[in-house]
């Protein structure tokens, strides 16, 4: 069965489930989308990575690259192999330089292991017929959230009343107690503020 490259276009709110996000999939060279609903943890996991925030301690899926590193195994590819009931299950392709194994794993969970090890993201076609939607050539997701500013919120609201100086403490303080979430919303409004002044 021929796979489909996709690679990650965004992250939002999800509108439909409270505390979890839709992380969208777009077919490489295509205008298919495929939305995937995930937990606020695993946005979180997928966020930091996108957005290169150092954590003062690993995290799970840092540790798990690590681990892997230490015993020379590479994972060389994901693949979201099936879409049953609304959800979709992801397999890691794993090799550690003699042998190639296929692992289960939870999408969200595979996706942030892609996004550490940089290694490419595929489905099938069978899966884009019957889970993506098609967007314009012109228009993006609503909400969504291009990598580099994932889990944007109403951040120029919630911090409005602060400087730059004082939003770089607070990031640093996020980071610090662990608060991964409320630091890429510091973060958000930061690049919103930088963007501005150019």
């Amino acid at each position: 069965m021929e796979k489909i490259r996709l690679e990650i276009i965004g992250m939002s709110y999800s509108q439909s489930q409270t505390g979890a996000y839709a992380l969208i999939l777009g077919e490489k060279d295509g205008k298919r989308r495929l939305p995937i609903i995930i937990g606020g943890f695993e946005a979180q996991a997928i966020a930091i990575e996108l957005e290169k925030i150092k954590t003062p301690r690993p995290l799970t899926h840092d540790l798990f690259k690590s681990f892997a590193d230490a015993f020379s195994i590479e994972v060389s590819e994901i693949i979201i192999n099936k879409f049953q009931e609304g959800v979709f299950y992801a397999q890691l392709v794993c090799s550690d330089g003699t042998r190639v194994e296929e692992v289960d794993s939870r999408t969200s969970d595979a996706i942030a292991l892609a996004l550490r090890f940089n290694c490419p993201i595929y489905t099938y076609e069978d899966i884009m017929k019957s889970a993506s939607i098609m967007v314009e050539e012109d228009s993006d997701a609503p909400s969504a959230v291009t990598p580099g500013t994932s889990l944007k919120t109403s951040a120029k609201k919630e911090f409005a009343d602060q400087s730059i100086g004082e939003l770089n403490e607070m990031l640093q303080a996020a980071v610090d107690n662990e608060e991964y979430e409320k630091a890429s919303r510091i973060r958000d409004e930061l690049n919103r503020r930088n963007k501005t002044r150019k």
